[in-house]
């Protein structure tokens, strides 16, 4: 019997030295590492190159950022559906890649001062005959799912008044579907079909009339307040110190960033 007590003993208090082990050696490993939830096809702000690497506005950005802070920027790809939940159950830091700061959003997580000034916009094909919003009326529109651009069609007037509205996982297919006709119209964050307007000439057009100003910010975890004042001070600093002008500079040729 006290063989097997022993025995029993030994058996939890290795149990107990191996999880301790494991749980320091998690531990040392993610302290210095942030890591980022991105939509890895929204050019320019994070989107994969021709070697199949992360690059983008957002990318140069959160890496400098991670180095003000003393860490290393991990980027993870995600359902950008899915982004606050990720964000909520620890499997990323951040939210970062033209993350729309919304009231709605305010509810779910904790948002830096924003950084960047972007509008939902209107974009479609340069021989449509959409030239207004009120032209949008018995067409076909696509957009990003649960993006701030289904937000600002639905604060509209106008949505009322289209006739199918489809919802994509990304820009980049809502895009093939307006060049192939299946859509009439996108609604598109006026800094990603800047990009692809920039990079396939004449292909597209935006219309004067923009749905709603807007202003991007990175999410942090409800609760994570030390995180948030780290993360602002670092880049407060970088207004300071100019690397946010360079940066900006380098993706849009000007610097956009707001001081």
């Amino acid at each position: 019997m006290k063989k097997i007590l022993t025995l029993i003993t030994v058996s939890i208090a290795t149990v107990i030295i191996l999880s301790a082990c494991g749980s320091s050696k998690n531990n040392s490993a993610d302290k210095d590492v942030l890591v980022i939830g991105v939509d890895d096809k929204f050019a320019p702000m994070g989107f994969r190159d021709e070697n199949n690497e992360l690059t983008g506005f957002d990318i140069d950005y959160a890496k400098a950022a991670a180095e003000h802070m003393g860490m290393t920027a991990k980027f993870q790809p995600i359902d950008w559906k899915t982004k606050e939940t990720e964000l909520s159950s620890g499997r990323i830091d951040l939210i970062w890649n033209g993350y729309t700061i919304t009231e709605d959003r305010k509810g779910k997580v904790l948002f830096t001062k924003p950084y960047l000034k972007n509008a939902q916009v209107v974009a479609t094909l340069t021989n449509s005959d959409i030239v207004t919003l009120n032209d949008l009326g018995g067409k076909k529109i696509g957009l990003q799912g649960l993006s701030s651009a289904s937000d600002a069609l639905n604060a509209n007037p106008i949505q009322s008044k289209v006739k199918t509205v489809s919802e994509y996982a990304d820009n980049v297919l809502a895009l093939t579907d307006l060049k192939a006709g299946r859509v009439d119209a996108v609604v598109i964050d006026e800094v990603v079909i800047d990009y692809y307007m920039s990079k396939q000439y004449g292909i597209f057009k935006v219309i004067d009339e923009s749905l709603a100003p807007e202003e991007y910010g990175v999410g942090v975890k409800k609760g994570n307040e030390d995180l948030l004042k780290k993360l602002q001070a670092a880049l407060d600093k970088m207004n300071e110190d100019g690397s946010a002008a360079t940066i900006s500079t380098k993706w849009f040729g000007e610097d956009k960033v707001v001081k």
